[in-house]
């Protein structure tokens, strides 16, 4: 057997490499040893940030399993190891070059519309307003449908058909509801200030008002002249089959409401503390005081009925209303339509308190 002689060179080679490989492993059991007294030092968890995760990460893979188990301090080994299974789903997720996730949402105006369907039917599913829709030609699936109410907080017609709105109970119902309330004024006499009390009634589908009449003393007897006269076949503001929202005030005293009630009408008393029912009547009780009665000095009743009179009729024929889309309520023939040039002319009521301006015919 041939021995080979290593060369002198050789040797020298795997002196230094060794010398080398001691000092790296001094300085990793070094750098080991002090990560572990300044984890120690540290209260709580350390939360690193994505770039941190990813660095330790890559170098956990190339050291592996075994070696990141003697040396990894800031994390568990399988919790590194999943840092960089997720560090490479990441370079393979196409998701930043896609145009847009899935289908193309509708338009927001074939989804403005399907929420309005969906409030102001509350009895129709989601195929019925996909044929609403396709009847003013849109196309959509009633899974579309129902996800577009979901994301506004609108469940199917079984849940929104279980309750309803004073506002749209209210709505459908205008045409056979009248507002009824007193107004109390405070007029000059030769005996002093005396209050008066005005009873009105309001349509709410026309807010035609009614001047049901004044005094100050609303006895029981008073009460039951005016709703005689409220429903008189001919001239009564109050027809059969009529709903009158009132308040709880005593002077609606019960020889009014069962005059009322034989009449065919029924008078419905609202909760307490509840204007709100009865906001119509209510509204026209601040609009004549704030444009009429509280710039005028009223002296007796008669004062008081001219003033109410003059209002009302400005209020119907002569004043827009934003509730009735800005227009007037009974416009008078001339006024209904008008030319768009010609002299601008200035009618007055009460001296110029009441204004409408209209062209000459």
């Amino acid at each position: 057997m041939r021995l080979v002689k290593t060369p002198p060179w050789a040797r020298l080679l795997a002196y230094v490499t060794g010398t080398i490989n001691q000092e790296l492993l001094l300085r990793n059991e070094y750098l080991v040893g002090e990560n572990r007294i300044l984890r120690s030092k540290i209260p709580g968890r350390l939360r690193l940030s994505d770039p941190e995760r990813a660095t330790l990460a890559e170098i956990g893979k190339r050291l592996g399993r075994k070696a990141l188990e003697q040396i990894a301090c800031t994390a568990k080994t399988g919790t590194i190891l999943a840092w960089y299974r997720e560090l490479i789903a990441q370079k393979f997720d196409g998701s930043t070059s896609r145009t847009y996730p899935g289908r193309p949402r509708l338009d927001r105006n074939i989804e403005d519309l399907i929420v309005r369907f969906a409030r102001e039917n509350p009895t129709w599913g989601y195929d019925r307003i996909v044929g609403a829709l396709a009847n003013l030609g849109h196309h959509a699936s009633d899974q579309t449908v129902g996800n577009i109410l979901k994301r506004h907080g609108l469940g199917p017609a079984s849940k929104r058909s279980q309750t309803i709105r004073w506002k749209d109970f209210i709505a459908s119902h205008m045409s056979v509801m009248v507002g009824i309330d007193f107004l109390s004024v405070e007029v000059l006499t030769w005996r002093g200030l005396a209050t008066y009390y005005v009873l009105f009634l309001i349509h709410l589908e026309t807010r035609r008002v009614t001047l049901a009449g004044l005094t100050c003393h609303p006895t029981e007897e008073w009460m039951q002249q005016m709703a005689r006269n409220l429903t008189d076949p001919e001239s009564g503001a109050v027809r059969p089959n009529f709903y009158i929202l009132r308040d709880r005030d005593s002077k609606f005293c019960t020889s009014f409401r069962a005059t009322v009630s034989q009449f065919g009408a029924k008078p419905l008393m609202l909760p307490p503390s509840s204007p709100n029912l009865n906001a119509f009547a209510a509204r026209w009780v601040r609009s004549v005081k704030h444009e009429c009665l509280s710039k005028l000095i009223l002296f007796g009743e008669a004062s008081l009925r001219r003033a109410l009179n003059e209002y009302i009729e400005h209020y119907h024929s002569e004043r827009n209303h934003q509730g009735k889309g800005n227009l007037l309520l009974f416009p008078r023939a001339p006024f209904r339509f008008h030319p768009s040039s010609g002299k601008i002319q200035c009618k007055m009521r009460l001296g110029g308190l009441l204004k409408f301006y209209s062209r000459a015919a």
